[in-house]
């Protein structure tokens, strides 16, 4: 299980809104798709992929969304989506 604290005005870097879609971006910035978006993106796509392929998308999709996830976290994420077992991630928010 991973971990990341988040603030609440940056929430829309992490989540995407309930129906399923980028949440309105404020004061956050320029940022590309919500993070669980693109997770879930990848998900679908690369289940069965090798972590080293999917290691990268993951960094990739952390940094656009301003996120600091650690290599460790990532690599988990990588590593659930290659088998296609779920991935739960502690969110606190500040």
């Amino acid at each position: 299980m991973g971990e990341i604290s988040v603030g609440r005005q940056h929430l829309d870097r992490l989540l995407a809104d309930s129906a399923g879609t980028a949440s309105t971006p404020g004061t956050s910035g320029t940022y590309g798709v919500p993070y669980q978006q693109a997770f879930a993106r990848l998900a679908e796509t690369h289940r069965g992929r090798p972590v080293t392929e999917i290691l990268p998308l993951l960094r990739r999709a952390a940094d656009e969304a301003l996120l600091g996830f650690t290599h460790a976290d990532l690599r988990e994420q990588a590593e659930a989506i290659s088998t296609g077992r779920p991935y739960v991630l502690r969110v606190t928010v500040t």
